[in-house]
């Protein structure tokens, strides 16, 4: 009996499936976020395709059956090195053959560029680049420019092949005939494929090329890196199932009027989700930042208010950043508070925990904060440094340039520990610090001796200002 094909309905963000339309979905409990999709039915095997795959000596009627996990080989497979020390560190070592990764990011952050200069390092290796955005003059023009501001030569590129081509099924017969070893499909939201009848970029589309390609890179071993745009909402565009279906999801951000972007990994089935990789934008490309502390501390903080330095960590690299508040008197009596690069929730609760805590009073004050060079950070080790910013510019007090600080502020004003505090005081030292802040708590397993830079351990809010304005 031949099958027919269906019409469900799918949640465009958390991939949910309902046989019926809802206004909010089940799941998720978002509402009109059900869309139309169709499943096309699977067409049964022809004899022609079973007696080809019987001459190749494919069994075409055996089934998966369960084995005992101790009779399973497992082999660490060496990974392809990407010839860039951020991209390997954010992938876990490299990219691993027959895996899938995405890759999102706000359009002009700078996608296409990071992974066209990436394979144009790729020496010994055969590269397919697919695109659907651009034409293969546009892709010569900016390889070229690439290949010239990094003394690239034109033989260290002959195995990257170039195609234009949006046909799914045209892609793979491509990939058999050139047979590479690895895939780059830009983008995702172009292609489609003849077994579903949507236009590119629709929900049916993508779910249905990503499952193809993924089915293709785990049978094939070759790996395949899709490069997939944002809504508005800076979610990658598509269903969620999307993000499902690959192995590896990656997002570049950053803010456009700013040099610095920041490769992290949302996740990873082959490593670590906590790893981040930094890049400035240049004229000639993307330069890995090895050692960011460097470019984002100015040197001309000394005697300017409202500036803290804090001692952060993303992923398992520290590196030191600067705490930029600025309070003033609320001009039309209701007080603003604005972050950038920081929660504002969280700043907030700094806020209640300085009046509550330590007696200073801010509700009938405007307090901005913003993070230098255009970072969004998470660790709560900023806290200490966020509240020493907004004292410092409320009594228009400076900080000591030498002083750094790294700390979590808990609602009872106490300082708690933050992790990996020896990587931290490394950083501080190495960056020529002479004082640091941190919790006491931390202090317990440190040898001061060992360090040339002075650990001032403190145990509430209160002594840190203490230590800091006297």
């Amino acid at each position: 009996m031949a099958q027919k094909d269906k019409t469900v309905y799918v949640c465009d963000y958390c991939g949910q499936e309902s046989l019926k339309w809802v206004g909010k979905c089940p799941a998720c409990n978002r509402w009109n976020t059900m869309k139309e999709i169709t499943i096309k039915a699977e067409k049964p095997q022809s004899m022609a395709t079973r007696a080809a795959l019987q001459a190749a000596g494919a069994d075409v009627d055996r089934h998966a059956i369960p084995v005992r996990m101790h009779e399973i080989h497992a082999e660490d497979e060496p990974r392809m090195d990407m010839r860039d020390g951020e991209l390997n560190r954010v992938l876990g070592g490299g990219m691993v053959p027959g895996s899938l990764v995405l890759l999102g990011g706000e359009p002009g952050i700078g996608k296409s560029t990071l992974v066209l200069q990436t394979v144009l390092h790729l020496d010994g290796k055969k590269v397919l680049y697919v695109s659907g955005e651009e034409s293969a003059r546009q892709i010569k023009l900016r390889a070229d420019r690439l290949r010239k501001q990094q003394g690239l030569t034109q033989e260290d590129t002959n195995e990257l092949l170039v195609l234009c081509e949006t046909s799914l099924e045209q892609i793979f017969y491509q990939i058999e005939q050139t047979q590479p070893d690895l895939v780059v499909i830009d983008s995702i939201q172009t292609i489609q494929t003849e077994g579903v009848e949507s236009s590119p970029g629709s929900l049916t589309q993508i779910r249905e090329c990503a499952a193809s390609l993924l089915k293709y890179a785990k049978g094939g071993g070759v790996s395949i890196m899709l490069i997939g745009h944002i809504n508005k909402e800076g979610s990658l565009a598509g269903p969620k199932v999307l993000e499902h279906i690959v192995d590896t999801v990656l997002q570049f951000e950053g803010d456009q009027h700013y040099m610095y972007r920041i490769l992290r990994s949302i996740k990873n089935r082959f490593g670590s989700t906590s790893e981040i990789g930094i890049y400035e934008m240049r004229h000639d490309g993307l330069r890995q930042v090895t050692n960011p502390s460097e470019l984002l501390l100015t040197d001309n903080r000394d005697g300017l208010s409202g500036v803290a330095i804090a001692s952060a960590i993303e992923g398992v690299r520290p590196f030191l950043i600067e705490t930029q508040a600025l309070v003033s008197t609320a001009a039309y009596g209701t007080a603003q508070r604005s972050t950038t690069g920081f929660e504002s929730r969280r700043l907030n609760m700094l806020l209640a925990v300085l009046e509550k805590r330590v007696g200073f009073k801010l509700a009938q004050k405007d307090v901005f904060l913003n993070i230098a060079g255009g970072l969004r950070v998470t660790d709560p080790a900023i806290d200490l440094s966020v509240i020493a910013s907004v004292l410092s510019s409320n009594g228009d007090m400076p900080i000591e340039g030498n002083v750094c600080m790294a700390g979590e502020v808990g609602l009872s004003g106490e300082i708690r520990p933050v992790a990996r505090i020896e990587q931290r005081i490394a950083e501080a030292q190495k960056l020529g610090f002479q004082r640091m802040i941190l919790p006491k708590f931390n202090m317990s397993g440190l040898n001061p001796a060992q360090y040339s830079i002075e650990l001032v351990p403190v145990r509430r809010v209160v002594e840190a200002v203490r230590e800091l304005f006297g």
